[in-house]
């Protein structure tokens, strides 16, 4: 081979390797994105105003039974001396997962139930989202099919993890991957409950609202998160319909 047919093959084979490079698309996982690494793949925005998008939510009619209530507060009365203190699964199994199999989102005649640690993943161009959801309500009784809620994170409330842009990452994904333009979730750190309404204002671009603090060994506060779950559960059910 002569020393030109040689140059010929080396930049050949550099053209490859710079055109692999163009094809790779970093991957970031749910558990581990920042916001700082959000906002450089996406245009994303928190908003401050119109507080009022919450109304319909945090204002569901839904009326409390007795038993219920005395399960509430029985909740709270486990509890509150060691929450702040659980681990990821002690919070989960001892606080929440009783709270939402009270709410109850197994639908088997409309397929609909809640996932544990459910992968979930989105691509695009730039980038990968994938990994494992803490909780998901999804359609699909065995496989996860069209996620509709997100609950993000169960940590205990002196760890130093932001469940920020973990819950949007899953939410974004969401809604690229329904080809939707909103979606809701919530995050949990400790005995604290945050709301979140994501919505798409036009590609790439997006505005996110987070409502007050819900202190879960509150009753009223816990009466509170208790109803913004059947508003949930009522909201799939009326999406099922509309189909």
């Amino acid at each position: 081979m002569s020393d030109f047919q040689l140059e010929i093959e080396q930049l050949k084979k550099k053209i490859a390797l710079l055109e692999q490079k163009k094809l790779e698309v970093p991957t970031y996982s749910f558990s581990k994105i920042k916001m700082k690494e959000l906002k450089q793949l996406l245009n994303i925005k928190k908003s401050f105003s119109h507080q009022n998008i919450f109304d319909n939510w945090f204002h569901f009619d839904y009326i409390i039974s007795d038993d219920e209530l005395l399960f509430l507060q029985n909740l709270i009365d486990i509890n509150i001396l060691l929450i702040s203190d659980y681990h990821e699964e002690d919070l989960k199994i001892n606080f929440i997962a009783p709270l939402i199999s009270k709410v109850n989102f197994f639908l088997f005649e409309n397929e609909i139930r809640n996932y544990y640690n459910e992968k979930l993943t989105y691509q695009n161009e730039k980038f990968i989202f994938n990994g494992e959801t803490d909780f998901m309500i999804a359609n699909g009784l065995v496989d996860s099919e069209k996620p509709y809620f997100f609950i993000q994170e169960f940590k205990k409330g002196f760890e130093n993890t932001n469940p920020e842009p973990q819950l949007l990452a899953e939410l974004i994904s969401a809604v690229e991957l329904n080809n939707q333009t909103t979606m809701k979730g919530a995050y949990i750190i400790g005995a604290t409950w945050n709301f979140v309404i994501l919505e798409k204002l036009v590609s790439n671009s997006y505005q996110y609202f987070v409502s007050r603090d819900f202190n879960c060994t509150n009753i009223e506060d816990l009466k509170g998160i208790y109803k913004n779950l059947f508003f949930i559960k009522d909201e799939i059910l009326q999406m099922q319909k509309d189909i």
